[in-house]
């Protein structure tokens, strides 16, 4: 056999292996274990048969592009982090701003993720705030783990020096159009965060 009819045989292999896993990602070390050789992956990454998402992390260029690469491809580094603040907003549509970096939660003294691509904002949360309010949203088959508005918009009161308060101010307008205001949950997560009193003068206008 040639060296190309090889080469071709061993690319064609490696695909069907990929197709038949149930999780549409593949990373390098579970290549690896498929029996999918280095030389392969990077040919079909080369020749455009796999689209690489994030250093080590490939999929089936075939399945179309990815709805939102950057929140993707945080969660996938960073499994236990939230998409916090701006980026919380915007996937919540409670914002007109244009995230520049993906923001994104994590415990304190946990080392900072290292990210290629996208740029990404890291910002510490104590526990009980790390853990409050979080969902889970499915996003191209992968789980994101993403702040609530009301959670974000606490968040928000608490970065408010960082964020500006304009931006904090038009997302409770936003938050208010919706007709879904949720005053216990709002405060709720103001005291977690300890900005329960900033919260309440600019809650009770909307009232």
């Amino acid at each position: 056999m040639s060296e190309s009819k090889a080469a071709a045989t061993a690319s064609e292999k490696a695909v069907r292996r990929i197709k038949r896993r149930k999780d549409p990602f593949i990373r390098t070390a579970q290549a690896l274990r498929a029996g999918i050789h280095p030389r392969t992956l990077y040919q079909l990454r080369d020749t455009g048969v796999l689209e690489q998402v994030s250093r080590g992390v490939y999929r089936l260029a075939e399945q179309g592009s990815l709805s939102n690469p950057d929140l993707v491809t945080v969660a996938m580094r960073v499994p236990k982090g939230v998409i916090c603040l701006v980026s919380a907003l915007a996937f919540h549509e409670l914002t007109t701003q244009i995230p520049h970096t993906v923001s994104i939660a994590v415990a304190e003294g946990v080392q900072s993720p290292r990210i290629d691509y996208p740029p990404v904002s890291v910002h510490r949360f104590s526990d009980a705030s790390l853990k409050a309010g979080v969902e889970v949203h499915e996003i191209d088959d992968v789980p994101v783990r993403i702040y609530s508005a009301e959670k974000t918009l606490a968040d928000c009161f608490k970065f408010r020096n960082k964020l500006g308060m304009d931006v904090v101010l038009e997302t409770l307008k936003l938050y208010k159009a919706r007709k879904q205001f949720n005053l216990r949950k709002l405060l709720e997560y103001g005291r977690i965060c300890r900005v329960e009193a900033v919260m309440k003068p600019y809650l009770e206008v909307l009232i």
